[in-house]
């Protein structure tokens, strides 16, 4: 499966059969991100998050009784 990087526009090929090509054509709103713009986004993740002005902000999870 060819994919295009949302940040370089690069161009690769991954498996058909592999978990993130399948999540790709189920969900469309899934997105793809080459291995270089993800290693680069976590890294500036973690410097702006020991910096301590950083907070991710995560749902709150509600206890449901199902």
């Amino acid at each position: 499966m060819r994919v295009k990087c949302v940040l370089c526009d690069k161009i690769e090929s991954i498996p058909n059969d592999s978990f993130e090509a399948k999540r790709l054509r189920n969900r469309p709103i899934h997105t793809y991100m080459c291995k270089v713009c993800d290693e680069r986004i976590s890294e500036r993740t973690k410097q702006r998050a020991a910096t301590g002005n950083f907070k991710l902000y995560k749902s709150p999870k509600s206890d449901d009784e199902w």
